[in-house]
């Protein structure tokens, strides 16, 4: 029988920890055979803070692993009983996902987008921004539009009483 793809629930920020403990588990037990990989899918976003910009991993779900193993008794087991593991998709009797949906996350992680890595944050209309960089900076505006593919804004600002379009870059503006 082949190895399928589980989703197992952990504490939400322990999804490395569990990944790391579970990896040396079924290397001391030599399991590589019934669990061949453990996946935490991320991908890089841009985070600024205090007007520095760092590349930082973000994870798809916070929360989850997936993990390719054969399922039965030890395990089953030996996944519940790992520090972080609050369990699996599916409840006791775990539910594989299908061979699409691992092959979207596999390709999306191994073939990330690296042109430029997105915000981590995403804007909405209407919503207040204030703007960090260029020579609107410390200004106060209203996002208007938002253009994901060009990671734009148009974005309306208050210029001497009047309203002024401004389009600026996701990175230019911070949330308010």
């Amino acid at each position: 029988m082949a190895n399928q793809w589980y989703v197992v629930h952990v504490y939400s920020g322990h999804e490395y920890k569990v990944k790391k403990g579970l990896e040396m588990t079924v290397a001391n037990l030599n399991m590589q055979d019934t669990i061949s990989q453990i996946l935490v899918p991320t991908e890089e976003v841009i985070e600024v803070k205090q007007n520095k910009k760092k590349i930082k991993k973000r994870k798809f779900y916070p929360g989850y692993i997936f993990v390719e193993m054969t399922i039965n008794n030890s395990t089953y087991w030996l996944i519940r009983n790992t520090a972080g593991v609050t369990g699996f998709l599916g409840g006791v009797k775990p539910i594989p996902i299908s061979q699409f949906e691992v092959e979207n996350i596999l390709n999306t992680v191994a073939n990330p987008d690296t042109s430029k890595p997105r915000p981590a944050v995403s804007f909405e209309k209407e919503e207040n921004i204030r703007i960090i960089e260029g020579p609107f900076k410390h200004f106060i505006g209203i996002v208007e539009e938002v253009n994901h593919e060009r990671g734009k804004l148009r974005v309306m600002v208050t210029i001497f009483g009047r309203h002024t379009p401004v389009e600026l870059g996701f990175l230019q503006v911070e949330k308010m």
